[in-house]
């Protein structure tokens, strides 16, 4: 399964997208149209790389727009960037989502204590490569951080790429913390801190700042998947808050 991308309009613009095709060449949307399994007997999951490692705009799915491209996020009609929070130079990982999954903000988690923040289901993903913005990679799921932003559940996926060269060695969050020491603790700390520039609060964490480990953070993951399902059936009390999506 291969996807492609399309670009419309300059990077660094409100003008600017970024539109998925299938193999067929056919416009899909990356939110609903790319399967979350890679390889469902193996719990390989899909990511779509919205932001790669060492940049600053912040890219984003367009869940409310027509076939959700990826766009720039934008507040009081300017383009978002994230600031070098020191020291910490833009996003520390490829950033992304994993697609057919969405985070209910009709639904209060039951961990956390709080809805869910109405986007698909954020994914970490820590290899060695500088992924391209729009790439869809495979990535085994390694464990979990519950972030709350601004009293909205904001889940946070630790993944790694299944053709990175770690891959083999890194199976589930201890593996993390014992061979990068310090990248988690890192990973906290950026969030934590990312917003504060822009005059925003600390954001908070469940479980004390603690990282789940991967059948944890599978178990979250399917969990939105069947908030997503519902989405699309129309069976859940926010589908009238932004729902839009047309099929091709």
């Amino acid at each position: 399964m291969s996807f492609t991308v399309e670009e419309r309009g300059n990077p660094n613009s409100l003008s600017y997208r970024l539109f998925f095709k299938n193999a067929e060449g056919k416009y899909i949307s990356p939110f609903h149209d790319i399967p979350m399994f890679a390889d469902e007997s193996q719990n390989i999951f899909h990511m779509v790389v919205e932001v790669p490692r060492w940049t600053n705009a912040k890219m984003e799915i367009a869940t409310k727009d027509l076939l959700n491209p990826i766009k720039q996020d934008v507040k009081k009609d300017k383009l978002r960037y994230v600031a070098n929070v020191f020291p910490h130079k833009g996003y520390i990982w490829n950033y992304g989502a994993i697609p057919q999954t969405w985070e209910d903000p009709a639904h209060k988690d039951g961990n956390t204590g709080c809805c869910g923040d109405n986007d698909p289901i954020d994914v970490c993903e820590i290899g060695s490569k500088v992924c391209s913005r729009g790439e869809v990679i495979k990535v085994k799921v390694l464990g979990i951080l519950a972030m709350i932003d601004e009293g909205e559940t904001d889940w946070k996926v630790i993944a790694i790429n299944v053709e990175d060269p770690e891959a083999n060695s890194l199976n589930n969050i201890s593996d993390v913390q014992r061979l990068k020491p310090g990248y988690l603790e890192s990973t906290v700390d950026w969030f934590r801190r990312y917003k504060v520039p822009d005059g925003k609060p600390e954001n908070k964490f469940a479980f004390n700042e603690e990282f789940k480990d991967k059948d944890f953070a599978i178990e979250v993951i399917k969990s939105t998947h069947n908030f997503w399902k519902a989405l699309i059936s129309q069976k859940t009390s926010a589908v009238d808050k932004w729902f839009y999506y047309e099929r091709k």
